[in-house]
C-alpha cells in the first residue's frame, strides 16, 4: 500500500493532530523539531527527507532482530488471513496465544509457567501488581499490598506503573495509589556511593536501605519488590555485582515477591533470553516482558508468574477479574512466535555475547573525552552521562541539554540516539557487526566533540 502522505510537509501538517509521548509539545509545534520516519530495513531507518540513519535506539529498546524481517511480517499476514481476531476472555483461546504461552513457559526460568498477555510493558507491570494483591487477598492478607521500587526506576506510564517509576518522571502529573509505593535508594555507585567506597561496601549500603524499609513498613504490609535487571529510562543504571541475588535473598526471607521488570532486558539485549537467571543468577517470582518479545512488530507484553502464585489465584471460587480486549491478539502472538524463532535459529543472544561486548567496549572508550563522566551499561544497553568536571562530578545545568545537543549532532551524521537530560542512551538492534559498531563509535566521538565546541562558543 502506498501511503497518501508524500512529502515531509504533508506528514508534519497532519502530524499536528498527533500527541507524541514524553515530548515537549510546545516545541513540536515547530515543524523542524520533528522527524518523520518513513521506512526501515536491517539496522537502518529512513526519514522523509531520504536520510538513511542507523537506528541506535532500536525503535525504543525493542527492534531486537532488526527491521524488515520477512518471517515476522509473513507470520502476521498469514495469521490475519486465518484468524484476524478473537479474545481470550472467559473460556476462549486460539492457537497462536496458546503456542506462544507454551513457548514462553519453556524459556522462562524455573517454575515460571503461567503467562498473561497484555499490550505494553506498563500493562505487564500493572497486571503483576493486581495479581499479587489478589493473591494476598486470597491468602487472607489484605494489608500485604505495598510495593518496594527504586529511585531511578522506570516501570511505565499508566497510572500505577508511573507510581512505581522514579518521581522525576511524574513532575506536575499525579500517579495512582498515594502511599502504596516506597522508593529505595538508586543503586548506581556513580551517583550514590561515597568517594573511595568499594562496590561491596556500596552493596552493603543498599542492603541496609532495603532492610530498613522492610523493618519500618513491616514485611506483613509489603507485597513485592519490583526491579529492572539494568535500569533503562532512568539512565541505564547498573547495580553493583551481586545486588539482585542479595535482594532476592532478603525478599524471600521476608515473604515478599520479587518482580523482575525485563521489559527491556529480555530476548537477547544482554545476551540471554531472560537476564534474571542467566545473567544475574537469580529466579524471581514474576518476569514482565514486552518490547523484544515481538521486536516491536506488534504491541505485546507478557506477565509470567510462578506456579505457586497461579495455584492460589486459580483455587476454587477465585475469579480472575482482570482482562484486556487485545490480550493474546492472534497477530501479535504470531509475531512473537516468529520473532523467537529467529532469535533461536540465528542464536542472536549468543552473538550478542560477543558483539555486545565489542559495542560496550567501544562506547567505554569514549570516556577519554572531557565531558564524558560515566559510561555504563552492558552489551547493547548503554548510557553516557555528560558532566562539566570529571574530578568533582559537577553536572551540567538541565538547561544546557547536553544530551540533546549530542543527539542532534549524531542524527545529522547518520545515527539516532536518545537524549535523556544530560545523558545519551544507546539500545540498538542486536544484529550489529563490528563495522557497524565502529561507525557508531566514530559518529558519537565526532558528535560529542562538536558539542564540546558548541559549549565553548
Amino acid at each position: 500500500m502506498t501511503h497518501p502522505l508524500k512529502t515531509t510537509d504533508d506528514i508534519l501538517t497532519k502530524d499536528a493532530h498527533l500527541i507524541q509521548s514524553f515530548a515537549n509539545l510546545d516545541a513540536l509545534k515547530q515543524n523542524d523539531a520533528r522527524t518523520a520516519i518513513v521506512g526501515a530495513e536491517g539496522i537502518h531507518v529512513t526519514d522523509s527527507e531520504g536520510n538513511k540513519l542507523i537506528d541506535g535506539i532500536g525503535g525504543l529498546w525493542c527492534v531486537n532482530v532488526g527491521h524488515g524481517r520477512r518471517e515476522i511480517i509473513d507470520a502476521i499476514t498469514e495469521q490475519l488471513n486465518t484468524l484476524d481476531y478473537y479474545s481470550t476472555f472467559y473460556n476462549f483461546t486460539h492457537p497462536a496465544a496458546a503456542a506462544l504461552a507454551d513457548k514462553l513457559a519453556s524459556l522462562a526460568p524455573g517454575n515460571l509457567n503461567r503467562v498473561y498477555f497484555g499490550n505494553s510493558g506498563s500493562v505487564a507491570n500493572d497486571s503483576a501488581i493486581r495479581m499479587l494483591h489478589h493473591y494476598n487477598n486470597r491468602l487472607g492478607r489484605p494489608n500485604k499490598k505495598k510495593i518496594l521500587s527504586r529511585m531511578g526506576a522506570y516501570h511505565g506510564s499508566t497510572h500505577l506503573a508511573m507510581a512505581m517509576t522514579t518521581p522525576g518522571y511524574s513532575e506536575e502529573w499525579d500517579t495512582a495509589a498515594d502511599g502504596l509505593v516506597h522508593h529505595l535508594m538508586e543503586p548506581c555507585a556513580y551517583h550514590q556511593a561515597e568517594p573511595g567506597m568499594s562496590d561491596a561496601e556500596f552493596l552493603d549500603v543498599l542492603v541496609e536501605d532495603m532492610e530498613k524499609a522492610i523493618h519500618d513498613i513491616g514485611a506483613e504490609n509489603i507485597a513485592c519488590f519490583i526491579a529492572e535487571p539494568i535500569m533503562g529510562a532512568g539512565g541505564v543504571l547498573v547495580a553493583p555485582d551481586g545486588y539482585h541475588k542479595r535482594m532476592r535473598e532478603i525478599t524471600a526471607a521476608n515473604d515478599i515477591k520479587y518482580i523482575a521488570d525485563e521489559v527491556v532486558t529480555a530476548f537477547g539485549r544482554l545476551g540471554a533470553m531472560f537476564a534474571s537467571e542467566d545473567v544475574f543468577g537469580m529466579q524471581p517470582d514474576i518476569i514482565n516482558t514486552a518490547k523484544g518479545l515481538t521486536s516491536g512488530y506488534q504491541p505485546l507484553s507478557a506477565t509470567i508468574i510462578s506456579d505457586e502464585i497461579y495455584d492460589v489465584i486459580s483455587e476454587p471460587g477465585a475469579m480472575f477479574l482482570h482482562g484486556m480486549t487485545y490480550s493474546g491478539h492472534p497477530a501479535a502472538a504470531a509475531a512473537g512466535l516468529a520473532n523467537i524463532e529467529i532469535l533461536e535459529r540465528e542464536d542472536i543472544p549468543g552473538q550478542v555475547q560477543v558483539t555486545g561486548k565489542i559495542f560496550e567496549n567501544a562506547l567505554r572508550g569514549l570516556g577519554d573525552l572531557d565531558i564524558v563522566g560515566d559510561v555504563r551499561g552492558s552489551h547493547f544497553m548503554m548510557g553516557l552521562e555528560f558532566i562539566k568536571d570529571k574530578s568533582t562530578k559537577t553536572a551540567f545545568d538541565a538547561d544546557d541539554n547536553v544530551g540533546g545537543k549530542v543527539a542532534k549532532h549524531a542524527q545529522d551524521r547518520g545515527l539516532i540516539a536518545r537524549a535523556l537530560g544530560n545523558s545519551l542512551i544507546l539500545s540498538p538492534t542486536l544484529i550489529l557487526d563490528a563495522d557497524n559498531i565502529a561507525s557508531i563509535e566514530a559518529i558519537l566521538r565526532d558528535s560529542i566533540s562538536a558539542t564540546m565546541d558548541d559549549l565553548k562558543a
